[in-house]
Protein backbone atom coordinates (compact mmCIF):
# COMPACT_ATOMS: atom_id res chain seq x y z
CA UNK A 1 0.00 0.00 0.00
CA UNK A 2 1.50 3.16 -1.11
CA UNK A 3 0.82 6.37 0.93
CA UNK A 4 1.30 9.75 0.14
CA UNK A 5 2.35 11.42 3.46
CA UNK A 6 3.16 15.21 4.35
CA UNK A 7 5.38 15.54 7.40
CA UNK A 8 4.79 19.02 8.93
CA UNK A 9 8.23 19.49 10.59
CA UNK A 10 8.34 22.85 13.39
CA UNK A 11 9.45 26.41 12.84
CA UNK A 12 12.77 26.78 14.70
CA UNK A 13 14.95 24.57 12.57
CA UNK A 14 15.29 23.98 8.93
CA UNK A 15 15.54 20.47 7.89
CA UNK A 16 18.12 19.10 7.30
CA UNK A 17 19.65 20.56 10.36
CA UNK A 18 22.51 22.75 10.24
CA UNK A 19 24.20 21.74 13.77
CA UNK A 20 21.85 19.93 16.09
CA UNK A 21 18.04 19.53 16.57
CA UNK A 22 16.67 15.55 17.42
CA UNK A 23 13.48 15.91 16.07
CA UNK A 24 14.39 17.39 12.99
CA UNK A 25 17.41 14.86 12.67
CA UNK A 26 14.52 11.87 13.29
CA UNK A 27 12.04 13.99 10.71
CA UNK A 28 14.69 13.72 7.97
CA UNK A 29 15.85 10.38 8.75
CA UNK A 30 12.66 8.88 8.72
CA UNK A 31 11.43 10.70 6.12
CA UNK A 32 14.09 9.07 3.71
CA UNK A 33 13.32 5.76 5.21
CA UNK A 34 9.61 5.88 4.12
CA UNK A 35 10.48 7.35 1.10
CA UNK A 36 11.73 3.67 0.41
CA UNK A 37 7.99 2.37 -0.18
CA UNK A 38 5.97 5.89 0.24
CA UNK A 39 5.76 9.02 -1.15
CA UNK A 40 6.82 11.39 1.28
CA UNK A 41 7.15 15.41 1.65
CA UNK A 42 8.36 17.27 4.20
CA UNK A 43 7.82 21.05 5.02
CA UNK A 44 10.03 23.43 7.11
CA UNK A 45 11.14 26.51 7.68
CA UNK A 46 13.20 28.60 5.26
CA UNK A 47 17.03 29.15 5.99
CA UNK A 48 19.41 31.23 3.46
CA UNK A 49 21.69 27.96 3.26
CA UNK A 50 19.21 26.22 1.03
CA UNK A 51 16.45 26.13 -1.89
CA UNK A 52 12.74 26.97 -1.75
CA UNK A 53 12.81 23.16 -2.85
CA UNK A 54 14.68 20.56 -2.74
CA UNK A 55 15.01 16.37 -2.68
CA UNK A 56 17.17 14.23 -0.35
CA UNK A 57 16.71 10.33 -1.44
CA UNK A 58 13.49 10.82 -2.89
CA UNK A 59 12.04 12.67 0.35
CA UNK A 60 10.89 15.91 -1.40
CA UNK A 61 11.57 19.42 1.05
CA UNK A 62 9.40 22.28 0.59
CA UNK A 63 10.90 25.55 2.69
CA UNK A 64 8.69 27.92 3.76
CA UNK A 65 8.99 31.32 5.94
CA UNK A 66 8.79 31.49 9.10
CA UNK A 67 8.68 33.96 12.65
CA UNK A 68 6.43 33.10 14.91
CA UNK A 69 5.07 29.81 15.05
CA UNK A 70 1.17 30.78 14.04
CA UNK A 71 3.34 32.80 11.02
CA UNK A 72 4.65 29.31 9.96
CA UNK A 73 2.04 27.51 9.94
CA UNK A 74 -0.02 30.20 7.76
CA UNK A 75 2.26 29.61 5.16
CA UNK A 76 2.30 26.04 5.68
CA UNK A 77 -1.44 25.94 4.88
CA UNK A 78 -1.30 28.08 2.10
CA UNK A 79 1.69 26.12 0.78
CA UNK A 80 -0.49 22.46 1.16
CA UNK A 81 -3.71 25.01 -0.46
CA UNK A 82 -5.71 21.84 -2.69
CA UNK A 83 -2.82 19.23 -2.41
CA UNK A 84 -3.89 16.11 -1.72
CA UNK A 85 -2.48 13.51 0.80
CA UNK A 86 -2.95 10.36 2.72
CA UNK A 87 -1.89 11.64 6.35
CA UNK A 88 -0.45 14.84 7.55
CA UNK A 89 2.09 13.99 10.44
CA UNK A 90 2.50 17.02 12.19
CA UNK A 91 5.89 16.88 14.59
CA UNK A 92 5.80 18.24 18.57
CA UNK A 93 3.40 21.38 17.73
CA UNK A 94 -0.10 20.37 19.32
CA UNK A 95 -1.48 23.88 18.30
CA UNK A 96 -1.16 23.43 14.82
CA UNK A 97 -3.31 20.51 14.59
CA UNK A 98 -6.85 22.04 15.36
CA UNK A 99 -6.00 24.47 12.33
CA UNK A 100 -4.87 21.73 9.86
CA UNK A 101 -7.83 19.70 10.70
CA UNK A 102 -10.26 22.52 10.04
CA UNK A 103 -8.15 23.24 6.49
CA UNK A 104 -8.65 19.27 5.78
CA UNK A 105 -12.09 18.91 7.13
CA UNK A 106 -13.64 18.48 3.58
CA UNK A 107 -11.08 16.22 2.43
CA UNK A 108 -11.11 13.36 4.74
CA UNK A 109 -7.29 13.19 5.28
CA UNK A 110 -6.19 12.00 8.61
CA UNK A 111 -3.62 14.64 10.89
CA UNK A 112 -1.75 12.80 13.47
CA UNK A 113 1.21 14.76 16.11
CA UNK A 114 4.26 12.64 16.85
CA UNK A 115 5.67 13.75 20.01
CA UNK A 116 8.96 14.03 20.96
CA UNK A 117 8.47 15.57 24.59
CA UNK A 118 6.20 16.65 27.06
CA UNK A 119 7.79 19.89 26.22
CA UNK A 120 4.84 21.24 24.06
CA UNK A 121 2.10 20.18 26.01
CA UNK A 122 2.48 22.36 29.30
CA UNK A 123 3.71 25.53 30.44
CA UNK A 124 5.77 27.46 29.86
CA UNK A 125 4.51 26.92 26.41
CA UNK A 126 0.91 26.54 26.81
CA UNK A 127 -1.62 25.68 29.68
CA UNK A 128 -2.73 22.18 30.62
CA UNK A 129 -6.69 22.98 29.12
CA UNK A 130 -5.30 24.19 26.11
CA UNK A 131 -2.97 21.34 25.43
CA UNK A 132 -5.81 19.03 25.94
CA UNK A 133 -8.18 20.36 23.33
CA UNK A 134 -5.24 20.40 21.00
CA UNK A 135 -4.37 16.81 21.50
CA UNK A 136 -8.36 15.79 21.24
CA UNK A 137 -8.30 17.20 17.50
CA UNK A 138 -5.28 14.63 16.34
CA UNK A 139 -6.96 11.26 13.91
CA UNK A 140 -3.72 9.19 16.14
CA UNK A 141 -0.78 10.16 18.47
CA UNK A 142 2.76 8.97 17.92
CA UNK A 143 4.75 9.20 21.24
CA UNK A 144 8.77 8.36 20.89
CA UNK A 145 8.89 5.79 24.20
CA UNK A 146 6.25 3.86 26.89
CA UNK A 147 7.34 6.74 29.79
CA UNK A 148 6.21 9.45 26.89
CA UNK A 149 3.11 7.70 26.31
CA UNK A 150 2.24 6.88 30.02
CA UNK A 151 2.74 10.42 30.76
CA UNK A 152 0.17 12.02 28.12
CA UNK A 153 -2.27 9.36 29.17
CA UNK A 154 -2.41 9.99 32.49
CA UNK A 155 -2.36 13.95 31.73
CA UNK A 156 -5.03 13.41 28.56
CA UNK A 157 -7.27 10.09 29.77
CA UNK A 158 -8.91 11.01 27.09
CA UNK A 159 -6.76 10.38 23.91
CA UNK A 160 -4.76 7.22 25.39
CA UNK A 161 -6.77 5.19 23.10
CA UNK A 162 -5.64 6.72 20.20
CA UNK A 163 -1.71 6.79 21.40
CA UNK A 164 1.17 4.41 19.64
CA UNK A 165 4.99 4.02 20.91
CA UNK A 166 7.01 4.61 18.37
CA UNK A 167 11.13 4.30 19.58
CA UNK A 168 13.27 6.83 17.42
CA UNK A 169 16.36 5.32 15.49
CA UNK A 170 20.14 5.76 14.95
CA UNK A 171 21.81 5.55 11.48
CA UNK A 172 24.00 3.06 12.20
CA UNK A 173 26.12 3.22 9.28
CA UNK A 174 27.08 6.28 10.22
CA UNK A 175 27.47 5.58 13.88
CA UNK A 176 29.71 3.14 14.28
CA UNK A 177 32.14 1.76 16.22
CA UNK A 178 36.04 2.96 15.93
CA UNK A 179 37.95 0.11 14.11
CA UNK A 180 40.73 0.59 16.61
CA UNK A 181 40.30 0.87 20.24
CA UNK A 182 41.61 3.74 22.00
CA UNK A 183 44.75 2.97 23.06
CA UNK A 184 45.31 6.78 24.81
CA UNK A 185 46.69 7.99 28.14
CA UNK A 186 43.67 9.30 29.13
CA UNK A 187 39.91 7.69 29.95
CA UNK A 188 37.82 9.50 27.64
CA UNK A 189 34.29 10.74 29.21
CA UNK A 190 31.50 11.71 26.55
CA UNK A 191 28.75 14.24 26.99
CA UNK A 192 26.91 15.30 24.01
CA UNK A 193 23.98 17.98 24.16
CA UNK A 194 22.52 21.20 24.76
CA UNK A 195 24.44 22.70 27.56
CA UNK A 196 21.41 23.81 29.69
CA UNK A 197 20.67 23.23 33.19
CA UNK A 198 18.25 20.41 32.89
CA UNK A 199 21.48 18.21 30.77
CA UNK A 200 23.01 17.94 34.17
CA UNK A 201 26.44 19.01 32.87
CA UNK A 202 27.74 19.73 36.77
CA UNK A 203 27.12 16.42 38.00
CA UNK A 204 28.95 14.76 35.21
CA UNK A 205 32.15 17.23 35.99
CA UNK A 206 31.25 16.27 40.07
CA UNK A 207 31.24 13.16 39.44
CA UNK A 208 34.85 12.91 37.44
CA UNK A 209 36.18 14.68 40.49
CA UNK A 210 35.38 12.27 42.70
CA UNK A 211 36.41 9.29 40.02
CA UNK A 212 39.60 11.33 39.50
CA UNK A 213 41.58 9.13 42.29
CA UNK A 214 40.30 5.58 41.94
CA UNK A 215 40.24 5.70 38.03
CA UNK A 216 43.76 3.45 37.24
CA UNK A 217 43.96 6.13 33.92
CA UNK A 218 43.41 9.88 34.01
CA UNK A 219 40.25 11.22 33.10
CA UNK A 220 38.94 13.55 30.34
CA UNK A 221 35.71 14.83 29.84
CA UNK A 222 34.70 15.67 26.22
CA UNK A 223 31.78 18.21 25.95
CA UNK A 224 30.39 18.47 22.57
CA UNK A 225 27.40 21.19 22.67
CA UNK A 226 26.08 24.66 22.93
CA UNK A 227 24.27 26.83 24.72
CA UNK A 228 21.59 29.30 23.65
CA UNK A 229 23.02 31.28 26.93
CA UNK A 230 26.53 32.04 26.95
CA UNK A 231 26.72 33.12 31.08
CA UNK A 232 25.88 29.44 32.02
CA UNK A 233 28.26 27.83 29.22
CA UNK A 234 31.15 30.33 31.06
CA UNK A 235 29.93 28.94 34.43
CA UNK A 236 30.40 25.40 33.12
CA UNK A 237 34.10 26.36 31.84
CA UNK A 238 34.93 28.11 35.33
CA UNK A 239 33.52 24.97 37.36
CA UNK A 240 35.45 22.33 35.25
CA UNK A 241 38.67 24.84 36.22
CA UNK A 242 38.04 25.10 39.71
CA UNK A 243 37.33 21.06 40.09
CA UNK A 244 40.35 20.49 38.62
CA UNK A 245 39.09 18.29 35.53
CA UNK A 246 40.38 17.99 32.30
CA UNK A 247 37.10 18.92 30.27
CA UNK A 248 37.60 19.78 26.37
CA UNK A 249 34.34 22.09 25.25
CA UNK A 250 34.30 21.68 21.53
CA UNK A 251 30.94 24.07 21.31
CA UNK A 252 27.80 23.16 18.98
CA UNK A 253 29.00 20.05 16.51
CA UNK A 254 27.15 19.62 13.21
CA UNK A 255 25.43 16.46 13.27
CA UNK A 256 26.46 15.39 10.28
CA UNK A 257 29.99 15.09 11.75
CA UNK A 258 29.29 14.08 15.60
CA UNK A 259 29.47 10.22 15.12
CA UNK A 260 32.82 11.30 14.45
CA UNK A 261 32.94 12.68 18.02
CA UNK A 262 31.49 9.40 19.35
CA UNK A 263 34.44 7.65 18.23
CA UNK A 264 36.70 9.42 20.20
CA UNK A 265 35.34 8.47 23.74
CA UNK A 266 35.39 5.42 25.88
CA UNK A 267 32.35 5.50 27.69
CA UNK A 268 28.92 8.25 27.10
CA UNK A 269 27.48 9.97 30.24
CA UNK A 270 23.81 10.97 29.95
CA UNK A 271 23.26 12.79 33.36
CA UNK A 272 19.93 14.37 32.74
CA UNK A 273 18.23 15.97 35.69
CA UNK A 274 14.79 15.82 34.44
CA UNK A 275 12.24 13.45 32.35
CA UNK A 276 13.87 12.35 29.24
CA UNK A 277 11.11 11.14 26.71
CA UNK A 278 13.93 8.88 24.68
CA UNK A 279 17.34 10.32 24.52
CA UNK A 280 18.57 10.65 20.84
CA UNK A 281 22.34 10.81 22.04
CA UNK A 282 22.27 7.38 24.53
CA UNK A 283 21.49 5.38 20.74
CA UNK A 284 24.13 7.34 19.12
CA UNK A 285 26.19 6.55 21.55
CA UNK A 286 25.01 2.69 21.67
CA UNK A 287 25.23 2.51 18.03
CA UNK A 288 28.66 4.00 18.27
CA UNK A 289 29.82 1.29 20.60
CA UNK A 290 30.05 2.95 23.99
CA UNK A 291 28.42 1.74 27.07
CA UNK A 292 25.96 4.39 28.68
CA UNK A 293 25.97 6.12 31.86
CA UNK A 294 22.43 7.24 32.47
CA UNK A 295 20.04 8.81 34.79
CA UNK A 296 17.22 6.19 35.44
CA UNK A 297 14.32 8.46 34.16
CA UNK A 298 11.87 8.29 31.64
CA UNK A 299 12.16 6.85 28.23
CA UNK A 300 16.26 6.78 28.98
CA UNK A 301 15.48 3.03 30.95
CA UNK A 302 13.56 1.67 27.94
CA UNK A 303 17.00 2.35 25.78
CA UNK A 304 19.97 1.47 28.63
CA UNK A 305 19.54 -1.72 30.11
CA UNK A 306 21.27 -1.79 34.01
CA UNK A 307 24.54 -3.81 33.91
CA UNK A 308 23.67 -5.32 30.40
CA UNK A 309 24.81 -2.32 27.80
CA UNK A 310 25.01 -0.01 29.90
CA UNK A 311 24.31 1.34 33.92
CA UNK A 312 21.40 3.36 35.51
CA UNK A 313 21.88 5.82 38.44
CA UNK A 314 19.04 5.68 40.68
CA UNK A 315 20.38 9.01 42.67
CA UNK A 316 21.19 10.80 39.50
CA UNK A 317 20.52 13.93 41.09
CA UNK A 318 23.81 13.01 43.34
CA UNK A 319 27.59 13.07 41.64
CA UNK A 320 28.73 9.13 43.50
CA UNK A 321 26.58 7.18 41.53
CA UNK A 322 27.73 8.24 38.42
CA UNK A 323 31.63 8.18 39.96
CA UNK A 324 31.04 4.48 40.89
CA UNK A 325 30.18 3.88 37.11
CA UNK A 326 33.34 5.54 35.49
CA UNK A 327 35.65 3.92 38.26
CA UNK A 328 33.98 0.52 37.18
CA UNK A 329 34.14 0.79 33.29
CA UNK A 330 37.69 2.59 33.15
CA UNK A 331 38.96 0.03 35.35
CA UNK A 332 37.32 -3.35 34.44
CA UNK A 333 37.89 -3.64 30.43
CA UNK A 334 36.01 -6.79 30.19
CA UNK A 335 33.42 -5.57 31.56
CA UNK A 336 33.49 -2.28 29.23
CA UNK A 337 34.11 -4.54 26.15
CA UNK A 338 31.15 -6.66 27.55
CA UNK A 339 28.86 -3.65 27.45
CA UNK A 340 30.25 -2.47 24.16
CA UNK A 341 29.29 -5.07 22.04
CA UNK A 342 25.59 -5.52 23.60
CA UNK A 343 25.17 -1.87 23.38
CA UNK A 344 26.01 -1.76 19.58
CA UNK A 345 24.21 -5.48 18.33
CA UNK A 346 20.93 -3.81 21.02
CA UNK A 347 21.04 -1.24 18.64
CA UNK A 348 21.08 -2.78 15.57
CA UNK A 349 18.27 -4.61 16.73
CA UNK A 350 15.88 -2.58 17.80
CA UNK A 351 16.67 1.32 17.13
CA UNK A 352 17.71 1.66 13.44
CA UNK A 353 15.42 4.47 11.84
CA UNK A 354 13.93 1.55 9.72
CA UNK A 355 12.63 -0.35 12.29
CA UNK A 356 10.98 3.32 13.30
CA UNK A 357 9.77 3.83 10.01
CA UNK A 358 8.26 0.39 9.27
CA UNK A 359 6.72 0.91 13.15
CA UNK A 360 4.70 3.88 11.43
CA UNK A 361 3.83 3.04 8.62
CA UNK A 362 2.19 -0.03 10.80
CA UNK A 363 0.27 2.49 12.39
CA UNK A 364 -0.80 4.22 10.01
CA UNK A 365 -2.16 1.45 7.93
CA UNK A 366 -3.76 -0.16 11.28
CA UNK A 367 -5.86 3.39 11.32
CA UNK A 368 -6.85 3.41 7.62
CA UNK A 369 -7.86 -0.35 7.76
CA UNK A 370 -10.12 0.65 11.06
CA UNK A 371 -11.98 3.56 9.08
Amino acid sequence: MNMRILIIAPEQITVPPLLGGSVEIGILAIAKQLAKSHQVTVVSRSHPRYPQHSQINGVHIYRVPTGSPMKYLSHVKKWIGNKRFDVVQVDNRPRFIRPLKQLLRNKGIPVTLFLHSLTFVGPPFTTRSAAARDVAHADLILANSSSLKQQLSSRFPGISGRIRKIWLGVDTNRFSPARKPNPGRTFKVLFTGRIIPRKGVPVLLRAVKLAQGEAKKPLEVIIAGGSSRPGYMNQMRSLARKLKVRTRFLGNIPHSSIHNVYRKADVFVCPSQKHEAFGLVNVEAMSSGLPVIASNNGGIKEIIKHNRNGILIKNYKQPQGFAKAIIKLSNQRDTRNRMSRLARSDCMKQFSWGATAKRIVRAYAKYRNQK
